[in-house]
């Protein structure tokens, strides 16, 4: 409620009146962008913070979290560098968050996962003593109404707290022809736009794995956006308000491969800008977001954040480092967690201090919490 009473009034245009993006990089530092605070934050404060990424020259890396213990890490990450963090849910994510014996065949538990995620890190984002936005993660068509479900809830909470739910949501339709994809994003726009979300949006399509979605046999011509497709976007959406993100393929591949297997062209996105720009007459309009972010070059990741990315996806690195760290604590202490009683100290020596969850869970966040901190260090997200 806080964050609500600051949030400002959308204008004629549907747009919020808002502060021009030179006047961001004035800012010394996020903590000055009117109505920031610890914890989730939305509209116009949500969609500050992203312009003054963009002023700046950082980017927000967002990780995808199927429990409250990776939220956990990845709230405990942005406080140890105070800095702002992303948390996501992806669809099949979600259902996972509430417990994979419900029944799912409407959507209604990753509705409800999704949900109580959001809810999950309101609660204990605050302490934490930084900004976080809650996303819902790639949804495509056949996912809909998982997005239907999310957007009843944030018009719930509208009702109540006049902000949303969430922060933002992605829809993901880059399976389907442009024009489709670019129309139905624009009529769940114009629902989002009165509560001031942020939608991110798909045009061109990331290779690889995610999430049960497989383009790993996409062909290669179709990993690379055209100037054509942002614009075509952006004629779409900007009229019914600013708060837009595209995900713009520039040979994105979800999923961790050896280097040289995946060609990203960054220098796309700089195109796509000086296309746009020149017919605006301004530098930059889009905000961009980089998929399949795990295990890029560094020298791209740092090209991409130049050319207007402000948020970036991690997922399966993480995934790895919560692995990690469970997998280290069982090489450690091999000898303790062969069954309740009976270690190297003697046969009738317990073990519950090692397969007590607590310690082997903390293992797994302490690992991912430092990989997140090296997300933010890539995006020149520190202080």
């Amino acid at each position: 409620q806080e964050g609500a009473s600051r949030l400002q009034q959308p204008n004629k245009h549907g747009h919020s009146t808002h502060r021009p993006l030179s006047a961001m990089a004035e800012y010394a530092t996020y903590w000055d962008i009117p109505g920031m605070k610890a914890g989730v934050i939305t509209g116009d404060v949500a969609w500050n913070l992203l312009k003054f990424a963009k002023a700046k020259g950082f980017a927000i890396p967002a990780f995808n979290c199927v429990t409250s213990s990776s939220c956990n890490s990845v709230l405990e990450a942005g406080a140890k560098i105070g800095r702002p963090v992303m948390i996501q849910f992806s669809e099949g994510g979600s259902a996972f968050f509430c417990g994979k014996a419900l029944p799912n065949g409407k959507k209604e538990a990753s509705i409800l996962g999704a949900c109580a995620g959001a809810h999950y890190v309101r609660n204990i984002a605050p302490a934490y003593g930084i900004p976080v936005l809650v996303h819902s993660d790639h949804c495509a068509k056949k996912l809909l109404p998982w997005f239907d479900g999310m957007i009843e809830a944030d018009t719930e909470f509208f009702k109540v707290h006049g902000e949303p739910l969430f922060s933002s949501h992605m829809l993901d339709l880059s399976e389907e022809p442009h024009e489709e994809n670019v129309a139905i994003c624009a009529e769940y726009f114009k629902k989002m736009a009165p509560m001031n979300l942020i939608l991110e949006m798909e045009i061109g399509i990331t290779g690889g794995v995610e999430d049960g979605v497989d383009n790993s046999g996409v062909a290669k011509d179709k990993l690379y956006s055209t100037p054509e497709d942002t614009e075509m976007v952006w004629n779409a959406l900007s009229p019914i308000s600013e708060k837009f993100t595209i995900a713009a393929a520039f040979g994105n591949v979800h999923g961790v491969y050896k280097p040289g297997n995946v060609v990203l062209q960054p220098d796309l996105l700089d195109s796509f800008q000086k296309h746009l720009g020149a017919k605006l007459g301004c530098e930059k309009p889009f905000f961009f977001v980089f998929h399949g972010g795990s295990g890029s070059e560094k020298s791209d990741i740092d090209k991409a954040v130049s050319y207007g990315v402000v948020k970036m996806n991690v997922d399966t690195d993480t995934q790895w480092a919560y692995w990690e760290g469970l997998l280290n604590f069982y090489q450690k202490n091999e000898d303790y967690l062969q069954g309740q009683i009976g270690n190297p100290k003697g046969a009738d020596k317990p073990n519950k201090s090692y397969y007590d969850p607590r310690k082997w869970v903390r293992e797994a966040e302490v690992c991912m919490m430092k990989r997140v901190m090296e997300s933010c260090t890539d995006l020149q997200n520190t202080n």
